[in-house]
């Protein structure tokens, strides 16, 4: 493959539960901090789940003025966070960049749903004539792409991808497809969500999608425990700066990672069950492998989807297990959802920052609150402390409602 077609990502940006920035997530995390808490942005004493990751401290106007914020949602406002960041760290100048051959593709899986929940309201307490004309631009999930867009300049390819729990991830992955078809040279690409409202939280309550340990919110995401009783939800963006090898090394750019595998399959079984016997996840994980020309005995970490959920959490062990063979008990499986929650479309961007820090830095993030063992769930989940090794290639595994599965390959430079 030549330098064209080799894609590494020269610039990270997180927003999420431990904190905002790559460094304040990174030493949270290393930590084994949890930041889920009792929800605090509205009332929530009726509601069956009462915990939520919030995003603690998060200042808009750092970002853009009090007038551009209030014309956005705040999925938006974390994705622009994230990818400032990113945008930052990757020493990209806009002023010499060909801005026509720069994209930007980030996903969410639900969108401005505090927006529609508030325009609902208005609507029905106070008539047609008080909505607002902002609302639909402000509910639409291509927007966060839309907003990157319009502040940086970047006139490339701009789209967003909706696939659930599986959008970051998506969204990644076709950018780098992108960059490698010739559609552009550089991509800012991710997730982002603000999903945290009575209307959001109220549809996951009744699907009992969500845990319920209210009264123990640091302990109740515990992925892989016998004792999981449900994900938490929780908000925040991750955005990495995607180039050719060929851009980055003319412009001298820090390459943090390069990306070379992009996995995706469906499950066609169930809208919100996964497949018992793990065959799309399977399947996608056999996809990244394959473009990123890797056998299961040189994959040296995976950053699981983990969501603390029954179904979840035991399909994905078979799936790595189907995937990888006896390999799969001989390297660690963690989820740092047991940190941040579940980020829903923001998850696979925010994971994918984690997963390129864990190859960087040779650690291997925990799954804190892995107590009781579940004869189900038999790999090594890097239980409750950060490990230190040397890693060279690691996977990050996304998947959605609907039977949306991604996968995607990071390889230490």
């Amino acid at each position: 493959m030549n330098d064209d077609q080799r894609i590494v990502v020269t610039g990270i940006g997180a927003v999420t539960s431990l904190g905002t920035g790559t460094e304040t997530f990174w030493e949270n995390a290393l930590a084994g901090q949890s930041g889920v808490r009792r929800i605090s942005q509205f009332d929530a004493g009726d509601m069956r789940c009462q915990i939520a990751g919030e995003i603690p401290d998060f200042d808009v106007t750092k970002y853009m003025n009090a007038k551009e914020a209030r014309r956005l949602d705040a999925f938006c406002h974390y994705a622009v966070a994230a990818a400032d960041e990113a945008i930052t760290m990757s020493g990209l100048n806009t002023d010499t960049l060909d801005t026509g051959r720069a994209g930007v593709l980030v996903g969410a899986g639900i969108g401005g749903i505090r927006t529609l929940e508030k325009q609902a309201h208005t609507l029905d307490h106070r008539g047609p004539g008080k909505s607002s004309p902002l609302m639909v631009p402000m509910m639409i999930i291509d927007m966060a792409s839309g907003a990157i867009s319009i502040r940086y300049g970047l006139k490339g390819p701009n789209i967003a991808v909706v696939t659930a729990c599986a959008s970051g991830a998506h969204a990644i992955g076709e950018a780098m497809w992108m960059i490698r078809r010739g559609d552009a040279d550089v991509m800012v690409s991710g997730g982002a969500e603000a999903c945290l409202c009575r209307l959001g939280l109220t549809g996951f309550c009744a699907m009992k999608a969500l845990s319920e340990r209210n009264d123990d919110p640091a302990h109740a995401s515990r992925p892989f425990d016998a004792e999981r009783d449900g994900f938490v939800p929780s908000e925040g963006a991750g955005v990495l700066v995607l180039e050719s090898l060929t851009h980055a090394k003319a412009r001298g750019a820090d390459i943090l990672a390069e990306l070379t595998g992009y996995g995706t399959s469906g499950d066609a079984y169930h809208i919100t069950a996964p497949d018992p016997e793990g065959d799309g996840a399977c399947r996608a994980i056999a996809a990244a492998m394959g473009h990123a020309q890797l056998s299961p005995a040189n994959l040296d970490y995976i950053n699981a989807h983990g969501t603390s959920t029954p179904l979840n959490d035991k399909m994905e062990t078979a799936a790595i297990k189907r995937c990888l063979g006896d390999h799969a008990y001989k390297i660690p499986v963690s989820s740092i959802k047991s940190m941040t929650g579940h980020g829903l479309g923001a998850a696979g961007g925010i994971e994918a920052v984690a997963t390129i820090l864990s190859l960087k830095r040779g650690v291997v993030l925990p799954t804190i609150n892995y107590e009781v063992p579940d004869p189900e769930c038999d790999l090594d989940y890097v239980p409750n402390t950060p490990r230190e090794m040397k890693l060279k290639n690691a996977m990050s595994i996304n998947l959605g409602f609907g039977g949306h599965n991604a996968a995607l390959i990071f390889k230490r430079v």
